[in-house]
């Protein structure tokens, strides 16, 4: 009985061996994060251990070759490389090519970076025109875990879309993936659900030539409406910047939540945690916040520091709807603080970009004529539910005809002259055709 029983502890190791062995080792990626002039931030994740690297070229002078470092995937990261290619140029666009256990791995798409121009102060060299895709609430079904019923996630294709659209970067609006109930309590559970989506197939072309910046929203935060008593977001937080490549994190608190700031040519993006400091919407008898004042410090003085023509505040809370329904940031009382001290701030070139709300809308703020408008533009959701506003939802800053419910994303081109930049806005649905643009130009920002 005991050979008997030894032979089989034996076949079943060598089987679950062996299956493993047949799973592809590369569980999705690569994915491009960060650029910058000097140094490019790259992402994989394999399904069992194995060492990572990248190697890269300027496109089309293959002889020369440059090498990421090397990484050892283990359980313990999540089987997840970040890595760093720190031998770039401004102004190049460099191919690559992933190994993993030193073996190049053949992929059906191209593979591709840019690191960004250099123009500041050279008066012959206009600010580049770019573009970057916008999207929100990413849900990928999963059957033993989601709710009975009609597949809340689908419409995979609009990753598709996106791609063929050739966005220098995606700038995600929290919500990239939807913890389940199986998920909230164990960091197995979140790195699982992190894993799942991040392995769809039809995201993989857009990771892997299209630079990627993240925020959270409640759902990849934490449980649905979730606040700072989330008593997980410590192991949130840890797959936060094991699945995204940011420059920064945390910069407003000490390290604590997502909080940062990037630049991409002649406008700022300043990266708002809103889940991290949160307030319960349903508190009584308390100064209700989202950000709190360490944060709204933060950008305050980031932003009057800041010399981008366009500096766009990025939060997964709409800023400007002012009706006070749902969790909206209008039951706050910190919205009106907040507001004030951006008007009292006196910084030009304000708008900020939102996520959430399963419709996309925008939100035009104009109090008076002596003062520039604010806008705020929300795009929701890519694959989940989808909410039109309700009858009851009174936005006093809604832009007619603006409001789409279905699934969708936004392109936002940034181009013109010094002094004359516009930002294009863009919406199109999930097979790409073009429902609703707008343009803002700088000189109405200021």
């Amino acid at each position: 009985m005991k050979l008997f029983n030894l032979f089989l502890f034996h076949f079943l190791f060598l089987s679950s061996w062996v299956l493993a062995q047949e799973q592809p080792l590369l569980k999705s990626g690569p994915m491009v994060g960060y650029s910058g002039m000097r140094e490019v931030a790259l992402w994989a994740q394999t399904s069992r251990p194995a060492s990572v690297h990248i190697e890269y070229w300027v496109k089309g002078l293959e002889t020369t070759k440059f090498k990421t470092n090397v990484v050892q995937t283990s359980k313990s990261n999540a089987f997840v490389a970040q890595l760093l290619a720190d031998e770039v140029l401004p102004d190049k666009v460099y191919e690559y090519t992933l190994f993993l256990d030193n073996k190049a791995i053949k992929m059906s798409y191209p593979l591709e970076f840019q690191a960004q121009q250099l123009w500041k102060w050279r008066t012959n060299v206009p600010p580049p025109t770019f573009s970057f895709a916008l999207g929100s609430c990413l849900y990928v079904n999963e059957t033993p875990y989601d709710r009975g019923g009609k597949p809340y996630g689908g419409d995979y294709e609009i990753f598709t879309a996106i791609q063929q659209k050739k966005p220098d970067f995606m700038l995600w609006l929290g919500d990239n993936t939807y913890l389940r109930e199986a998920d909230w309590d164990t960091r197995t559970g979140i790195l699982h659900r992190h894993t799942h989506t991040r392995s769809l197939p039809e995201l993989q072309p857009l990771l892997g030539r299209t630079h990627h910046y993240a925020i959270w929203d409640d759902h990849d935060y934490g449980p649905n409406d979730s606040d700072k008593s989330y008593a997980q977001k410590h192991l949130t937080l840890e797959a936060f910047k094991l699945f995204w490549a940011n420059p920064n994190y945390g910069v407003a608190n000490n390290g604590q939540g997502i909080s940062g700031s990037f630049d991409w040519a002649d406008v700022q993006f300043f990266m708002l945690d809103n889940r991290s400091f949160r307030t319960s919407y349903k508190a009584k008898n308390t100064y209700k916040e989202v950000y709190g004042k360490e944060q709204i410090d933060w950008l305050i003085n980031s932003l009057t520091a800041s010399t981008a023509t366009f500096k766009i505040i990025v939060s997964g809370t709409q800023v400007l709807n002012d009706a006070p329904i749902y969790e909206n940031y209008a039951v706050y009382e910190e919205r009106a603080d907040f507001l004030k001290r951006l008007r009292e701030s006196g910084v030009r070139g304000i708008m900020f970009l939102s996520g959430d709300r399963h419709h996309t809308v925008l939100s035009k703020m104009k109090e008076s004529p002596e003062l520039y408008p604010f806008y705020d533009f929300t795009v929701s959701p890519l694959t989940s539910g989808t909410y039109p506003m309700g009858e009851d939802e009174k936005n006093t800053w809604f832009v007619p005809n603006s409001m789409f419910a279905k699934k969708n994303f936004a392109i936002v081109t940034v181009s013109g002259e010094r002094k004359e930049r516009v930002l294009t806005l863009a919406v199109y649905d999930q097979k790409g055709a073009e429902l609703w643009s707008q343009k803002i130009s700088e000189k109405e920002l200021r």
